[in-house]
């Protein structure tokens, strides 16, 4: 696996976001860190960090849940579950925002407006100009509130485009790499099917382990998707792909039920942890 492993911080909210509103006790959390070889002190002051940020609040005596300031967090992962009701038949037009007048200088202000626009799949027309083809949620209202709340700032325009000139109409599908994505699609499926092939043989800690790396990494992918229609790329290809990261997430479930039974002896309370959207 070449994921890079999780920190403290980020691991204790993936538990906490797969909980879906269940308490996350220290102790869970404490065992589960240690698949990463993140010490028990690390845990610790990675918890203490975030119930300072509000990130987390305490569930009772040496338990958490997540606070308020992660709720958004919570709703961006989410979001990959139901990626696919979002999208709608192209008829052909388009979704633009355009940011021009938007200052840069602001660097929290800029990697916020950035993040909103590449989860949404909007890429850079002209400078400033942002389109996507207007295939996902069910207006254009619903698209521009969701860019709101992602971090797009409300001076920015979102409104439909159609009528480009032929230059322009003829760049507008190179603004996406549906060959990369089609490719990309196969590739992960394949390697989460050929993963779970095996996954009986492998040690609890160690399913746990790759099963949180590589199920990150799909979810990620499913997250940041542009959910581009046809021609821009195989919707079949892009369909089995999400079809299968839910059956790994399901299975990823399973192997960390049975990891922390077989850490703990006894019956777990926490399944399988969602890699988060930073």
């Amino acid at each position: 696996m070449s994921t890079a492993a999780p920190t403290a911080k980020s691991f204790i909210l993936d538990m906490l976001l797969a909980a879906e509103g269940r308490p996350l006790s220290a102790r869970d959390a404490i065992i589960a860190c240690a698949v990463f070889s993140i010490s028990e002190n690390s845990v610790r002051v990675a918890l203490a960090r975030l119930s300072s940020a509000s990130m987390i609040v305490a569930a009772g005596r040496g338990a958490y849940r997540l606070g308020p300031r992660a709720m958004e967090l919570a709703g961006d992962v989410a979001t990959w579950r139901t990626a696919e009701q979002r999208i709608r038949p192209w008829q052909g037009g388009f979704v633009a925002v355009h940011a021009g007048a938007l200052g840069r200088s602001d660097r929290s202000a800029l990697r916020q407006r950035t993040r909103a626009l590449q989860m949404l799949g909007f890429r850079e027309l002209d400078k400033g100009l942002y389109v996507r083809p207007d295939n996902i949620e069910d207006s254009v209202d619903t698209v521009r509130h969701r860019l709101y709340t992602l971090g797009l700032e409300r001076e920015a325009a979102v409104f439909l485009a159609a009528g480009f000139d032929s230059e322009r109409t003829a760049l507008i599908p190179r603004l996406w790499d549906g060959k990369a994505l089609n490719a990309s699609y196969r590739q992960l499926r394949q390697q989460m099917q050929g993963w779970l092939d095996t996954a009986d043989e492998l040690e609890p800690d160690v399913a746990a382990r790759e099963s949180f790396l590589l199920g990150g990494r799909a979810i990620r992918q499913v997250v940041f998707d542009p959910l581009l229609p046809e021609p821009l790329v195989g919707v079949a290809e892009r369909h089995a792909f999400v079809e299968a990261v839910h059956q790994f997430d399901r299975a990823g479930r399973v192997i960390w039920q049975r990891f922390f039974e077989h850490s703990t002896g006894q019956p777990a309370t926490h399944l399988q942890v969602e890699k988060p959207v930073h």
